[in-house]
């Protein structure tokens, strides 16, 4: 996988030299920074300039751009994607389909956004992180190029970490534990002790499930629940309704008496 970047901070993605990634960087895949500031329009290094019609900040310039891409072997270009507000959220979907790219051209965005006569003519798919602001398409660009990496064999040593991780079959992952095996008077759940890996891949799975019930429902509704995974929620829901119904029979009769 080769990731080429248009940034004006190509320091930034050094980051990638340390850390898990670093095991698969120059040998997996390979992020090539191209300074757009190389094609300022002037000695003083300006890429931007303010929007037409008014309005606040300022708006990166077409040209630039234009020529920063142009610096891209077109066999190397790949798929151009601008980090956007305006774009497509990112999810596990999303990262799984891309990383099955043999190119990919990431548009780091500041300021008030780029040009759109830019995006028009040479973006291929705007992406966005999530529902909030950030400085700049940088930080995106590199949460894009981990979520991506990590699915490109040989970059993780243990493969189970991504095929197990969250998200990685539409629901959040369980709770995890680790020593001691007590921690402030609570223990490690009997199960995970037990050493029957059967047992213990059901408790997870059981757990997975509840979590992603409890915490982000709006997950299962692109998930195709198996009969056993929604008799489990059934029987789980009917137990905690008769849990809080007993619950409140008690506060209720402490309340009367």
């Amino acid at each position: 996988m080769n990731f080429n970047v248009l940034t004006i901070f190509p320091e930034i993605f050094k980051i990638f030299q340390t850390g898990v990634l670093s095991k698969g960087l120059d040998d997996s895949f390979f992020i090539n920074c191209f300074d757009i500031r190389k094609h300022a329009v002037n000695k003083h290094g300006q890429i931007d300039s303010k929007p037409y019609g008014g309005g606040e900040g300022m708006v990166m310039m077409a040209e630039p751009l234009k020529k920063s891409i142009e610096d891209i072997p077109k066999d190397n270009l790949g798929k151009v994607i601008y980090l956007s507000p305006q774009g497509q959220k990112l999810n596990q979907n999303k990262v799984i389909e891309l990383s099955t790219l043999s190119n990919i051209t990431l548009i780091c965005g500041r300021y008030e956004g780029v040009d759109q006569r830019f995006v028009d003519s040479y973006v291929d798919e705007e992406i966005s992180i999530g529902d909030f602001i950030i400085s700049g398409g940088e930080y995106a660009a590199m949460i894009l190029i981990d979520a991506i990496a990590r699915n490109i064999p040989g970059t993780i040593g243990n493969q189970d970490s991504v095929t197990k991780d969250t998200f990685s079959n539409g629901l959040l992952k369980g709770p995890t534990y680790t020593r001691p095996e007590r921690f402030e008077n609570k223990s490690v759940p009997d199960v995970l002790l037990s050493g029957n890996h059967q047992e213990i891949e059901e408790w997870r799975g059981k757990k997975s499930l509840i979590q992603t019930y409890l915490r982000r429902p709006d997950l299962l509704n692109d998930v195709k629940l198996t009969n056993k995974q929604k008799k489990l929620l059934e029987d789980w829901e009917s137990t905690r309704c008769f849990y809080l119904i007993k619950l409140c029979l008690v506060k209720l009769r402490v309340l009367l008496f």
